[in-house]
Formats: structure tokens, sequence, C-alpha cells
């Protein structure tokens, strides 16, 4: 794959809450990119959006996607539609950072891993919170033994009900909670397990009206016999966060996934006769991910291990589906 000159010319698909919140301001900041156009169904929206992070041009998807001047694409479309348009700007030679999940199934993903292959493009899934150094941290105490011999892992992502009309319960468009939250406890379960994970069991609760996936719980198990429990969904408090229960203590990381960049994270390692906390350096997940994009865009390196974990958590998310028994809810 041959190297681009920088700075990166972005194009960014949408103009959705999580690209104006986190992804845009963290590209902003970046030295290596540009915001260079914006593309929106509503006109008025984009400008705005435009204004506010500095990119003047305004095109339609289409011609944003044949522009030239535009090096690689952000896609923060709803869910159902990250497919289609992640093809599209593959087969128009642009390298695309497109929002988890990156589709909706694994043949899919196959397929668009596939694109980006053949044409020496690199694709990356917007899955940021493995770029936190506090992963870093957790993963070199569990390897020290902080906890013993890790047997249980527990991961949890829940927000409060949203209003009716949001996306997320139009499972055509938005692709449900399990799509969307369940993204999380299941990337982090293969983060801290491995590959080889097994879906024994898995309840989801769907709305009757819409067939939305509102929340849900996952069994799963490594070959070796540790647990993971997955807990996520859009009927709960919010609640974020992971546990590793091992032979000989206890270990808790609050804020696992959505940590703000001037959030000083606290690891809590509990045993019998022992409690200790850990407060670790603040971090900015959005700023490093978009700066490891750039960096694979600008050096012409490849993305092998996020192409990886994409696939398998596509792989979990169909076994899931599979194996899941439905529960109808109001």
């Amino acid at each position: 794959m041959a190297a681009a000159q920088g700075p990166l010319r972005v194009g960014v698909l949408g103009c959705a809450d999580i690209a104006r919140r986190r992804t845009l301001p963290a590209m902003a900041a970046c030295p290596d990119i540009e915001v260079a156009a914006v593309a929106s169904r509503d006109e008025a929206k984009a400008r705005r959006f435009a204004a506010a992070f500095g990119a003047p041009r305004v095109l339609g998807y289409e011609a944003l996607l044949a522009d030239p001047g535009i090096d690689a694409v952000y896609i923060p479309l709803p869910a159902m539609l990250h497919a289609e348009w992640a093809a599209k700007a593959l087969r128009a030679g642009k390298h695309v950072l497109a929002e988890k999940p990156l589709t909706g199934d694994r043949k899919s993903t196959d397929e668009l891993l596939a694109l980006a292959a053949s044409r020496g493009l690199v694709l990356v899934e917007n899955v940021a919170f493995p770029h936190h150094s506090q992963h870093a941290r957790v993963r070199h105490l569990l390897a020290d033994g902080a906890v013993g011999e890790l047997k249980d892992f527990t991961s949890v992502f829940t927000i409060p009900p949203l209003p009716d009309e949001n996306m997320r319960y139009r499972p055509d468009v938005g692709g449900g909670a399990l799509l969307d939250m369940g993204i999380y406890p299941v990337r982090a379960a293969l983060h801290y397990l491995g590959p080889a994970l097994d879906v024994l069991h898995a309840v989801l609760r769907v709305r009757a009206r819409t067939g939305a996936v509102v929340s849900g719980r996952i069994l799963a198990c490594t070959p070796g016999g540790v647990t993971a429990d997955l807990v996520f969904g859009m009927e709960h408090s919010y609640r974020t966060g992971c546990a590793f229960a091992g032979s000989s203590g206890l270990l808790l990381l609050d804020r696992a996934f959505t940590p703000p960049p001037s959030l000083q994270p606290v690891l809590r390692i509990e045993r019998q006769d022992h409690r200790e906390e850990i407060t670790l350096p603040a971090d900015d997940q959005f700023g490093n991910i978009v700066r490891y994009f750039a960096n694979a865009v600008l050096t012409g390196s490849n993305t092998p291990d996020d192409c990886a974990g994409s696939r398998r958590q596509a792989r979990v998310v169909d076994d899931v589906e599979r194996v899941a028994v439905r529960i109808e809810v109001p």
C-alpha cells in the first residue's frame, strides 16, 4: 500500500452526534488531518456542522466521494448504512474510518475488509476504547498476576431509554442495542480473553412493536473455561465497566468505554486482605484512534489487528443472533 501525502484530507459522511462530540474535535486537533468537507442530507445542518470544524465545503454524498482532493472518509452514519457507504468510498479510492459496527454481520464484514485489502486501502472500525492507555495497564496487571489466574470476566454497557423516535429503535437503520451498546462488552471480551470465544447462550429483549433489540445478556467462555458475562442495553441506568475475577483477587475498571479526555481512570484491586486503588493518567482515546488512522494512511501501513478484531466481533454477533432466546417487551 502506497503512502499518502500529509496532511490527510478527510471528508465526513453525515453529521451524527458522535462525530460532533468526539471524533471531529479529535480530528481538528490532529496536525496530520484536515477536515476538508462535510456531506449531509440536510444542507443547513451540514453547513452548521462544517463551520464548527473549519470545513467550509459542503457536498452531497456522491460528490464528496468523487472529489479527488479527498483522501479519506469518516462515516458516522446510522449503523445499517455503514457497509453500503464504506464500500462506495473504498471503490472511489478513499481510505475509510467507519463508526462501529462496521457492518451488521460477519459475511458483510469479511466482504468489506476484502475489498479494502484488494485496493490497498486502510479500513478502520472506530472502536476507540482499546486505544486508551488504561487498557494496556489492565493487561499488564493481569499478566503480572494481580488477581491470580483469571476465572471470570464481566462487562457492561447500558444507557437509559432514548426518545421513541431515536434511530436505535429502528433495526433497519440503527441496528438496535446489540449492534450499538453490545459491541463494547463483546469487543472487550475478545480484547482480554482472546479470539477463541464461544457464545453459549444469550437473551435478547426485543421491542414488540418495532422488532428492535433494546437490551440483552450474553454468556460465553474460552476453551480453557474462563467465562464471560456481557450485559448491554438502552433501558437501564448508565453503566460502563469491566470486572476481572481471579483465583486470588478482583480487578474493577469503571468507565471502561467512555472516559472523557480529562478523566483520570481509577483501577480497584481487591483481595481477601488487601484493597488498592490505582489512579491512572488521563488519556484521549478518540485522539489516539484518529492519529492511528492517519498514521496508517500516511505511512502506507496495514492494520491487521483492527481487521482481525472486526472479523471476530462480527462472528460473535452472528453467534449471539443464532443462539439467543428472544423475549418480547412493550
